[in-house]
């Protein structure tokens, strides 16, 4: 289902040293994750035995019982599609290795000997086991069947997943065997371990296995030895998570006195894709690795995953803070740079009452706050024109003069009818070059008073309207320092209401948050806006969806159109959806030579559309193939 897996992590209610009822345990859990259509599911280190059976791993009595264990499970799972990633102690060549069974459909597809034996403080590992780290490209007859053995394995389905394994204190190295494993193609890691409980340590633990998801581009899922094993010297909670690319999915309960199974749906196309836009990764050296082709599959109904309908606000609210703060910064520091550099000392400002002029002005206040500067050195200037309405300009003003910058009244009006005038256009002719007209009047005025006052044109559009085109050529696509560039519509709303603190200008705020957002280039009607530009190009939540996905991962059509009916559930049809997302694809194709030349402003996020940072596309490319997959 467009390259989403369920993958789950279970722990399984262990008894020292008594394999016969631990099978019992893990083939419950197997059938459990496949009556739930997993696709893998790992358990917790050495499973079958317990991880603190100790010395009695030299009796053969224990050995045994533990290989016979494994084959019931095999032969309870022969028409079990979903893989199960087991502990067990192997012996080969008079050496006992702790080892990962990986198995599906009955039959064990291939064996990965842990490579890191911790041997320190409550661990000494190395009295029982021995390092697996250099058995590359060998087999061992085991069960009655030659089977692939070794670190060099990874697991196939021939589609999106390639699944490596590693083994506890194999994630601690300093160079883990995931790192090779991502490098070779592997996408999801699970990690069987037995990590005992210490004060901070699950925190720890966490960070690390987010961490290692982020680093390798991954899923990564992880499940920890639990209930069941000794306490004569450290207890085990039976740690679990499911992480993907630095996000926790999802995490088990600690301490829990039953067996557990968590799972998660992950993305593992979109962690492909990602790859390839992300990061060096493609600079990762590879080693030659065996690949063992899995059989088909559990196939998922339907998808268990919160997919957020806002990916570009924070989803935390009490990170908001902090986040929009990071946001202003980057904004003011760009603006202070290239003020400093270019010895200028005051800033020009197109202002609305709209979103867009709104946040670009509360952040040129934040940087000549930060600077120390004369904040009437910021000259905003409103121009008002055929659609201008009492609400925006009022709104305009009161935030000039609360701010304390300088406020300047151009009326266009006049200027817009002698160009009319001069081209032979009808003043009663409301079309794109009556509207056009309003638009560049307004960035002349703009760039001739930065002339004339010797200050910098800040640019007030953003990056969804720089996606959809939704500016005007010469007009407000062109500035000296494009201040919102790099902020979508979704995420201006957030930072221009985190403002809202200030009790001096939140009525203001507030009120602007709740105008309909327009050009106000056609004129109004008794004083109402009549040009809403969300019922013309569409929801500016739902282009910023698109624009998140297909840009971020490089996302199909067709998945995103997927995504957004799960994101935004009954709120649009599927008619809308896909009626928006058609313009999308044909904007965002068509207006790409606006891009192509559009102003410096700071990168904010993870996506940038300018053409000397994320986004190079030439300006005649065809659409008809993302079209096609919808």
């Amino acid at each position: 289902m467009h390259g989403f897996y369920r993958i789950a992590s279970a722990v399984n209610q262990t008894t020292i040293a008594n394999p016969k009822q631990n099978a019992k345990a893990v083939i419950a859990l197997i059938k459990e994750a496949h009556q739930k259509e997993v696709s893998v599911v790992v358990f917790p280190e050495l499973t079958l035995t317990g991880y603190t059976a100790s010395d009695l791993f030299f009796q053969q009595t224990l050995y045994h019982a533990q290989n016979d264990a494994l084959q019931s499970i095999l032969d309870a799972t022969r028409s079990i599609e979903t893989i199960a990633v087991i502990g067990v102690a192997l012996l080969d060549a008079n050496r006992l290795y702790n080892c990962a069974v990986v198995i599906q459909n009955g039959k064990i597809l291939g064996i990965t000997p842990k490579s890191y034996l911790p041997n320190h403080k409550e661990f000494y590992e190395k009295r029982q086991f021995a390092s697996g780290r250099d058995i590359v490209r060998s087999t061992i007859g085991f069960l009655n069947a030659e089977v692939p053995f070794g670190v060099d394995l990874l697991f196939s389905d021939g589609k999106e997943l390639v699944l490596g394994v590693e083994i506890c204190e194999d994630l601690w190295a300093v160079t883990p065997p995931s790192n090779h494993m991502a490098s070779n193609g592997a996408n999801l890691i699970v990690n069987l371990s037995a990590s005992n409980e210490l004060i901070g340590k699950s925190e720890y633990r966490e960070t690390l296995v987010r961490g290692q998801s982020a680093t390798a581009i991954c899923a990564y899922a992880y499940s920890s030895s639990g209930v069941g094993e000794s306490t004569t010297d450290t207890v085990f909670g039976g740690d679990a998570l499911i992480c993907e690319y630095g996000s926790l999915l999802a995490r088990a309960e600690r301490f829990a006195l039953e067996s557990q199974l968590i799972s998660a749906d992950v993305d593992l196309q979109k962690l492909i894709w990602l790859r390839l836009v992300e990061s060096s990764f493609t600079d990762g050296r590879r080693k030659k690795v065996r690949t063992i082709k899995v059989d088909t599959l559990p196939r998922i109904r339907s998808l268990e995953r919160f997919i957020d309908a806002h990916p570009f606000v924070p989803g935390n609210p009490d990170e908001k803070s902090h986040r929009c703060d990071e946001i202003v910064h980057i904004q003011a520091h760009g603006l202070i740079k290239r003020m400093t550099h270019a010895h200028i000392t005051k800033a020009v400002i197109g202002i609305s009452g709209g979103l867009d002029s709104t946040l670009a002005l509360l952040s040129t206040h934040k940087a000549f706050e930060m600077m120390g500067w004369d904040s009437s050195d910021i000259i905003a200037v409103t121009m008002p024109g055929f659609g201008t309405t009492s609400r925006t300009k009022n709104n305009a003003v009161k935030l000039c003069e609360a701010l304390g910058v300088t406020l300047k009244e151009v009326d266009i009006t006049e200027l817009s009818l002698r160009e009319f005038d001069a081209i032979g256009h009808d003043r009663e002719e409301h079309s794109v070059t009556y509207e056009n007209v309003q638009a560049r009047a307004r960035t002349s005025i703009l760039m001739n008073m930065a002339n004339k006052e010797g200050g910098l044109v800040i640019g007030t559009g953003d990056l969804s309207e720089i996606a959809l085109g939704w500016s005007t050529y010469n007009g407000d696509h062109m500035s000296m320092y494009a201040l919102n560039a790099g902020i979508p519509k979704t995420l201006i709303q957030y930072v221009i209401d985190y403002f809202t603190r200030n009790p001096g200008i939140a009525p203001i705020l507030h009120d602007i948050l709740t105008t309909p957002i327009s050009p106000e280039l056609l004129p109004h009607d008794s004083d109402r806006i009549t040009q809403e530009t969300e019922s013309i190009v569409g929801p500016y939540e739902l282009h910023d969806f698109f624009l998140y996905h297909i840009i971020k991962y490089g996302a199909r059509p067709d998945k995103v159109f997927f995504l957004a009916r799960k994101a935004f559930g009954d709120k649009y049809s599927d008619d809308i959806i896909k009626k928006w997302l058609t313009l999308f694809i044909k904007r965002f194709f068509t207006q790409q030579f606006k891009r192509s030349c559009m102003p410096d402003g700071p990168k904010v996020g993870t996506i940038s559309l300018s053409p000397r940072a994320d986004w190079r596309m030439p300006s005649d490319a065809d659409m008809q193939a993302w079209l096609d997959t919808l």
